[in-house]
């Protein structure tokens, strides 16, 4: 079996089940992008973030409560007039009802400052959204690429297992007409036993990327086509990477609407401290509240102003600690920009080195199969020995695993570099799947009065 023929096995054949229409990397990721739990959590999540918009415009509504009481009352006694006792006895069946309506004029702005700080949340979870969508489509290119290169490293052990297999039976013939000793059989049969070895620890290796695959995409892998790497989101130089990275990354994104929030939670605990403004109006009406048969309907409109003097400190305690959490989210800015340029220089590097490794794994390759040529027919005219062909036969299944770990290394390289930049998204991919638009349910609830079904129907 040559390389050729691994390539072609890894790229056109990795077939795991019955026969299927071909698996590629973009309907995959295209899978992922659809039904992976962690993105589609994380979607349900940013829904329920967006309610915290409607609930601070709630704010700027009227709240309106209706109250009403019904009961009984019995009253018995005696009662004198003129020197004349009489006794007495009756009953009440009084009952209220009230309606109350309350309008804010002025809170200190916290109602203002708490719709700003909700709209912060927003953009900052879609950002979080953003990167779990491309922490989710590089896990599922890595979850197809380790299953490409297992299932083809299980295909060249078993491919050795045969080629020793054979190697043995000819060194059994070659010691039948007294060509090789005793030694040379058992080196053979050694060097089969730890090939076969090899084959059960690459079928574990399979059956473990086979488990992670099904976990992340969906779906068991059938027939997988190979992957190419998407080196249309690789920036042409690092210093560009970085700028990119810097500028448009959704972790450092979320961080900086992070530190807007926590700014803005500030003046909304600090407007507790600012005198509140109100307008209040009511009517309500009684029956059978005093004497039978009796109604009385009452009405009032007017003002309420509510001037916070003392709260224990409380309200203080809130202010500073307010404020240290907005310097907290600050730091926490600057330690993901560090961070985000930390891993782009370790994913532009490990792909540099990747690129390199597919070169010098090619020429191994070569390398190996010309000198595991001259050391067959060396050793036919009694120039090599029998451990010599096995070692060089070793040297060869060495040198075809690491260009196949390399070709895979290449393309989760430029995947990873694609997510180090914060470009990595269905959208850039051109995935044939709709895309997913957070603004439309945020654009459903924002102004909903009332209700309790979400825009799905729920």
């Amino acid at each position: 079996m040559t390389i050729g023929d691994v390539l072609r096995t890894a790229a056109l054949s990795v077939v795991l089940a019955g026969t299927a229409t071909a698996e590629t990397l973009p309907s995959a990721l295209a899978r992922a992008y659809m039904n992976n739990p962690d993105l589609n959590a994380g979607r349900a999540s940013l829904r329920a973030i967006d309610e915290n918009v409607p609930r601070a415009l709630s704010g700027y509504r009227p709240s309106v409560a209706a109250t009403a009481s019904a009961g009984a009352t019995y009253e018995t006694g005696r009662t004198g007039s003129s020197g004349v006792l009489a006794n007495t006895r009756d009953a009440l069946f009084p009952r209220q009802a009230a309606l109350q309506v309350t309008q804010n004029l002025f809170n200190g702005f916290r109602t203002a400052n708490s719709v700003r700080e909700a709209e912060s949340g927003v953009l900052g979870a879609r950002e979080t959204l953003r990167q779990t969508e491309g922490d989710t489509l590089f896990s599922a290119a890595q979850a197809y690429m380790d299953v490409l290169r297992d299932t083809a490293t299980l295909d060249l052990h078993r491919n050795n297992v045969e080629v020793l297999e054979e190697q043995l039976r000819q060194t059994r013939e070659r010691y039948t007409a007294g060509e090789v000793t005793r030694t040379d059989i058992a080196q053979a049969e050694a060097r089969l036993e730890a090939s076969r070895s090899q084959v059960s620890l690459a079928q574990a290796n399979l059956q473990s990327s086979i488990a992670t695959f099904r976990r992340i995409i969906g779906v068991e892998p059938r027939q997988l086509a190979a992957g190419k790497p998407p080196d249309q989101l690789i920036p042409s130089s690092l210093a560009q990477a970085v700028r990119i990275a810097l500028a448009e990354h959704p972790a450092i994104l979320s961080a900086l609407h992070a530190v807007d929030a926590a700014e803005l939670q500030v003046k909304v605990v600090e407007g507790e401290l600012a005198p509140s403004l109100n307008l209040v109006g009511s009517v309500g009406g009684g029956y059978d509240t005093s004497v039978p048969g009796d109604r009385s309907v009452t009405a009032a409109f007017g003002a309420q102003l509510t001037v916070p003097l003392y709260e224990g400190g409380e309200t203080y305690a809130r202010v500073r600690q307010a404020k240290e959490v907005a310097g907290q989210r600050r730091i926490e800015a600057e330690a993901t920009r560090d961070a985000v340029r930390s891993a782009l220089f370790s994913a532009w590097g490990a792909l540099e080195s990747a690129k390199a490794n597919v070169i010098s794994a090619q020429a191994q390759v070569a390398a190996s199969e010309v000198a595991l040529t001259g050391v067959r027919e060396e050793a036919r005219a009694g120039q090599r020995t029998t451990l010599d062909v096995l070692n060089q036969q070793q040297e060869l299944l060495i040198a075809r695993v690491n260009l196949i770990v390399a070709q895979r290394d290449r393309v989760v390289g430029a995947f990873s570099v694609a997510q180090a930049v914060g470009r990595l998204n269905a959208a850039s991919l051109a995935l044939r799947v709709p895309t997913y638009r957070p603004g439309a349910h945020y654009e459903a609830v924002r102004d909903l009065p009332w209700g309790l079904t979400t825009p799905d129907g729920r």
